[in-house]
């Protein structure tokens, strides 16, 4: 049934955010399958905003999601900006056309009118609660006790309306039911209506709920299928039902409910506090809440591509069935299927972001390098002839994983150091350290021909001579010259910033490290 032989027709599917904050990394990936899917199958892929809710939708916050999918390359066929055949695209702007629905649901009997306050359903909670009822809700057992068009005369009925007392709309769920669809990710689903609510289906402003509005939209637009996060299973029945109830169960879409992104250590789904504390980005974008004025951090800022980033977050619960990992856009698209959309959560890993990010890194051509380089010391008014830029970028590309570290770990090409690293000096700094260094100070002295590798041979002999280990020197050489523990090949970096500079960084290094003050 899941087969790519049985994908219908006309592939059209739709990413429909709801513009109440940024765009969290989760949606980003929602959309990304989506466009994958569509792409695949030669379909449509779909922008339509869901703000519903006028109450909790922040300024900005479609303009966020309009930037994020451009930064990423998710170009959309059709939405509210480029318009389609099936406009308007924002839910907002189609709010009569909703009623109409909902008031055929209700004179079809499939719906009712609620007159119910929130005292009233209040107290309606606290009932079934002190019945021990597990789930408390209004649903077919309950409904018949409270004030709505199925319990109160018809006339009051009319005279409620006419006064324009509040009400909602609920949709009218069987008490007695299986409900079941299929899904593409999880197999055959069968639900009870027993274990369902009524829900609100038009909210007393005359706004329709997510539930009706993205019925009707995905059915009037056309959706094939519906890929959106797991978080929508339990929803889903009913969905069907609405299908149902108007006459639409020919075209129900096929659903597939993506796996959630859990935590870094798998315990829970993936929150902005995790980021937070973790210190990691988790909107793809840089985000300032208008009312609180709290900035997020984003990948964008942080440093990584957007192709790295779409190509990390496509194997966040999909893989190709081999151990290919690098994939760009085309080969995404040409790889991608909802049979591989595993059911379990996927760990969100921000090492192995990371790590795609510095194998597009090292993808970038060394001019790109050179000149993530340069920018900054040109800022920074620091001299650094073109050469010089390219033998530090051959150096620090294995190890840099964003663009900036060009510069970041470069640093000590430019300056001596005037700090040492702690631990270097706590495991390898002891009574013979500052004979040995001064030692290969007069060894660098001696040499004529100051290149990496009549360095690394002159420090061999030296090492081989006095019949020490490698780990006796060399750590201590490279933390007088770059006052770092570790770094790209020592030897290399000498040769860089040349013989009286790496002879003057040891001598300033034995005054130092010799004094017992600056000792740890």
């Amino acid at each position: 049934m899941s087969s790519i032989d049985q994908i219908k027709k006309n592939v059209r599917v739709r990413f429909a955010p709801s513009p109440t904050g940024p765009l969290h990394i989760g949606g980003v990936r929602t959309a990304l399958y989506n466009y994958l899917f569509a792409k695949k199958h030669q379909g449509k892929f779909i922008l339509r905003i869901e703000d519903t809710d006028q109450a909790r939708t922040l300024p900005g916050a479609e303009q966020y999601i309009y930037d994020t999918l451009q930064w990423l390359d998710i170009i959309p066929d059709e939405s509210p900006t480029q318009g389609g055949p099936y406009t308007p695209y924002r839910q907002s702007e189609r709010k009569s056309l909703y009623k109409d629905y909902a008031l055929h649901l209700v004179a079809t009997n499939k719906a009712y009118y609620a007159f119910d306050t929130a005292e009233a359903l209040d107290a309606m909670r606290k009932q079934l609660k002190a019945a021990k009822v597990a789930t408390p809700q209004y649903n077919a057992m309950s409904r018949d006790s409270m004030q709505n068009s199925l319990t109160l005369p018809q006339e009051e009925v009319k005279e409620r309306l006419q006064a324009g007392v509040p009400y909602v709309i609920r949709i009218r769920v069987p008490r007695k039911q299986t409900i079941k669809f299929y899904d593409q990710i999880r197999g055959w689903v069968h639900v009870s209506t027993a274990t369902l609510d009524d829900k609100v289906l038009m909210k007393s402003d005359g706004m329709p709920t997510y539930h009706l509005a993205h019925v009707v939209d995905d059915h009037l637009m056309k959706i094939s299928h519906v890929i959106r996060g797991e978080e929508w299973l339990p929803s889903t029945p009913l969905h069907v039902l609405l299908h149902q109830y108007l006459g639409w169960e020919a075209h129900v879409p096929e659903f597939a409910h993506l796996p959630l992104l859990l935590k870094p250590k798998g315990h829970g789904k993936l929150s902005k506090r995790d980021a937070e504390q973790q210190g990691f980005p988790l909107f793809p974008l840089p985000w300032q809440d208008p009312n609180t004025h709290q900035a997020t951090q984003s990948f964008r800022e942080a440093g990584y591509f957007p192709a790295a980033l779409v190509n990390f977050l496509a194997l966040l619960g999909w893989n190709p069935g081999t151990l290919q990992e690098i994939f760009d856009k085309a080969a995404l698209v040409n790889a991608f299927s909802l049979e591989r959309v595993s059911k379990g959560g996927a760990l969100f890993d921000i090492q192995k972001a990371q790590w795609f990010n510095q194998q597009y890194l090292k993808m970038q051509p060394d001019e790109i390098g050179i000149g993530y380089l340069l920018a900054p010391l040109q800022k920074a008014n620091i001299p650094c002839t073109q050469e010089k830029a390219r033998q530090i970028c051959e150096l620090v590309k294995e190890r840099a994983v964003f663009s900036q570290d060009f510069f970041q770990q470069s640093r000590y090409f430019f300056k001596a150091p005037t700090t040492y690293d702690v631990q270097v000096i706590q495991t390898k700094w002891n009574d013979q350290s500052p004979e040995i260094l001064q030692a290969c100070y007069t060894i660098f002295e001696k040499l004529d021909d100051f290149k990496a590798d009549k360095i690394k041979t002159a420090l061999m002999n030296f090492i081989a001579a006095r019949k020490m280990k490698i780990g006796q020197v060399l750590p201590l050489i490279r933390v007088a010259v770059t006052g770092l523990g570790t770094g790209p090949d020592l030897m290399k970096i000498m040769e860089i910033i040349k013989k009286k500079e790496t002879m003057a960084r040891i001598d300033t290094a034995l005054k130092n490290l010799s004094v017992p003050s600056h000792l740890p």
